[in-house]
């Protein structure tokens, strides 16, 4: 039948070869990312395992106030949505580190939706979801309305889709926003939390956002993961800080981004957590207490360089880091990312991220 269809003999010699091109390159790039026993197993991470966390902290400082959404749904649909854990926690145990109370509200109280990806977790993730007192606090939030904002020394927005649909309006957290922000206390917001600021009128009739420089989840992140977003959200959170008068700044797709303006500090999404809180407690008068950066930290890093000065610059940074500085580097980061710009149809970058995370392997093994 074959010798009959020529073009059916090569169609099927083209497919076949294809098919076994890509199990082939799906085998070697899954080869890249680290097997299970190379890894430490952070999930029974404790927070006295954390000496950042639990040694030499200053005498108390205050009280911050980390407010989450309660929203458990995207809308009327039926998307669940909920706060991040890694946003929550991180700036948590920054805060506590440092010598801050930190108190959980939020739009309705008791026990908000909490959204885990399995993926971004690690140690101090884990830790917080082992530590009584935190998880304590997580299931009995504050009503805002209960809040009164002159405890506090700041107050930090947790991100979450669900923030769009909770903060935007909540007349309570309008009022712990302006309250705090005159007083001259910090006023934080990451990813999805600046949602909280869009509708802030200060005393004087201008809007907070007001020529701000301001960061936030931006529309591109926004649309690949979920391309009918506009008619899932209110609107979408770049196009309503600008439109409230902010100067939004944009950092690369899924990297670190802050905005520092003042008493206001803004990060771009949950990669920008342990920078924000950081500079919140820069922005509150002291110096942040010193913190081992993060494997996922330094990936962010060298991203961040291959955006700027290409694969040669990141490939530098990388033996930097291993070799001079002794830090590690998590390539399962690259690796997601290469798969973003796949997503994209970014083709260039995303072979250019595989052989990123290829290089960082072998300078693992070197080490």
């Amino acid at each position: 039948m074959l010798r009959k269809y020529p073009i059916l003999k090569w169609s099927l010699i083209v497919l076949t070869s294809l098919i076994v091109l890509v199990v082939t390159f799906g085998w070697w790039f899954m080869s890249l990312l680290p097997k299970k026993d190379e890894m430490v197993d952070p999930t029974t991470a404790q927070v006295g395992d954390l000496p950042y966390v639990t040694q030499n902290v200053p005498p108390s400082r205050g009280k911050i106030l980390a407010v989450v959404t309660s929203a458990r749904t995207m809308g009327d649909t039926d998307k669940q949505t909920g706060y991040e854990l890694t946003e929550l926690s991180r700036a948590y145990y920054v805060f506590q580190a440092n010598g801050f109370e930190v108190d959980i509200a939020s739009p309705q109280g008791g026990e908000p939706r909490v959204v885990i990806d399995d993926e971004d977790m690690g140690k101090f993730d884990f830790a917080f979801l082992n530590d009584s007192i935190a998880q304590y606090k997580t299931k009995h939030t504050i009503p805002v309305k209960n809040i009164s904002a002159e405890d506090y020394e700041a107050v930090f927005f947790v991100g979450g889709k669900g923030a769009m649909f909770d903060f935007p309006e909540n007349q309570a957290i309008q009022s712990i926003v302006r309250e705090l922000y005159q007083a001259d206390k910090v006023v934080g917001a990451v990813c999805h939390g600046p949602a909280a600021l869009v509708n802030v009128t200060l005393d004087n009739g201008r809007h907070l956002l007001e020529n701000k420089n301001v960061s936030g989840f931006t529309n591109d992140e926004e649309l690949l993961l979920i391309p009918d977003a506009p008619t899932i959200f209110p609107f979408l959170l770049q196009d309503k800080l600008v439109a409230q008068g902010a100067r939004f700044n944009e950092g690369s797709m899924y990297l670190e981004q802050i905005s520092h303006d003042g008493n206001l500090v803004t990060g771009q999404n949950p990669w920008s957590t342990w920078k924000l809180a950081e500079t919140m407690v820069k922005q509150l008068g002291y110096t942040p207490k010193y913190r081992e950066i993060t494997a996922e930290e330094n990936a962010v890093e060298v991203l961040k360089k291959y955006d700027l000065e290409g694969g040669k610059q990141a490939k530098a940074l990388i033996q930097h880091m291993y070799f001079e500085e002794k830090k590690e580097v998590d390539r399962i980061l690259i690796a997601k990312h290469s798969v973003i710009a796949a997503m994209k149809g970014d083709i260039g970058r995303f072979f250019g991220l595989v052989g990123l995370t290829s290089y960082t392997k072998r300078m693992s093994k070197d080490l």
